[in-house]
């Protein structure tokens, strides 16, 4: 999913495999991920998706100090979806720390790894097994 402030920007979905940028979006002041191809269109993640940044993950708070998160992988998630007009989409660190995505400093890659299940696996029917043939009585076991 893409964050509130990016429905005025093309979207589609993230593929496995491939490698996004961050980069500020035309006509917004927000950031997200953009396919290398085409920086015009957002690419959305969701949440639970799973990504492997090429460096250590760097952000910054719109001041001119950037900061550091020590590790390269992520997971893609919603923060406080209760509070409206705020951004929700942020990426979730091993330590349990969270970055939003629109804090990400321009030009950084990633590479999705995989995707979140979105369909739930369908339980199999569990039907009684034939382990003998109905026409012979089944004798019962000795007891003793």
């Amino acid at each position: 999913m893409c964050d509130y402030s990016l429905h005025a920007v093309a979207t589609r979905p993230a593929e496995v495999g491939e490698t996004i940028v961050t980069t500020t979006f035309r006509g917004t002041s927000t950031r997200g991920f953009a396919s290398e191809a085409d920086l015009s269109v957002a690419v959305c993640l969701l949440p639970g998706t799973e990504l492997a940044f090429a460096d250590n993950v760097r952000y910054d708070n719109r001041w001119i100090w950037t900061r550091t998160v020590n590790s390269r992988v992520g997971k893609f998630g919603k923060i406080d979806p209760h509070i409206p007009d705020r951004h929700h989409d942020a990426i979730e660190f091993p330590d349990g720390k969270y970055v939003l995505v629109t804090q990400l400093v321009e030009g950084q890659r990633a590479t999705v790894l995989q995707l979140p299940v979105t369909q739930p696996v369908v339980e199999r029917e569990h039907k009684p097994q034939i382990i003998a043939d109905s026409r012979s009585p089944i004798a019962p076991l000795p007891t003793g």
